[in-house]
C-alpha cells in the first residue's frame, strides 16, 4: 500500500475536517497516511519518501486568491519540498460567495506542476466541513488511490 502525506491549513476547522474525512477513506484501504497541519510542517524535502502528496488549504479573496495564513507560509518554501515526479492532489475548503472559491485548490495544481508533479486528482472543492460531501470526498479519495 501507497505512503501518503497530507498537509494542510485551516482557520476554522473546515480544510482540518475534510482532511481527516479524506484520511480516513484512504486508511481503510490501507494506506498510510501522514497528516500535517501547514503550522508545523517545514516544506523542505517533505515530500522525499511518500507515494504522493495531498495538500489543502482555505482560501478566499476578492481581487485575488487568499490562502490560508500557515499555508500561506509552507507555500512560500514549497519549491524546496521536492515535488519532481510525485503524484500530488489538492483540496479545499471555501464560500461560494467569493470570487474565487477554493482558488487554493488552482494555486497548488499549478505550483506542483510547475515543480514538475503529477497531478493525480481534480482538486476537490467543498463549501463547510465536508461532512455533507461523502460522495465527493469517496470520488476524489478514489480517484487519488486510482492513481497510486
Amino acid at each position: 500500500m501507497a505512503k501518503i502525506l497530507m498537509v494542510f491549513g485551516s482557520t476554522t476547522g473546515n480544510t482540518e475536517s475534510i482532511a481527516h474525512l479524506i484520511e480516513k477513506k484512504l486508511t481503510n484501504k490501507g494506506h498510510e497516511v501522514n497528516v500535517l497541519n501547514a503550522a508545523d510542517a517545514k516544506p523542505e524535502n517533505l515530500a522525499q519518501g511518500y507515494d504522493a502528496v495531498l495538500m489543502g488549504c482555505s482560501a478566499w479573496g476578492e481581487e485575488e486568491v487568499e490562502m490560508q495564513d500557515d499555508f500561506a507560509t509552507f507555500f512560500e518554501g514549497i519549491d524546496s519540498m521536492d515535488l519532481k515526479g510525485k503524484k500530488v492532489a489538492a483540496f479545499a475548503s471555501g464560500d461560494r460567495e467569493y470570487p474565487h472559491f477554493c482558488g487554493a485548490v488552482d494555486v497548488i495544481v499549478a505550483k506542483a506542476e510547475e515543480l514538475g508533479a503529477t497531478i493525480i486528482a481534480d482538486g476537490l472543492k467543498l463549501e463547510g466541513d465536508g461532512t455533507s460531501d461523502d460522495a465527493d470526498i469517496e470520488t476524489f479519495a478514489n480517484d487519488v488511490m486510482k492513481a497510486l
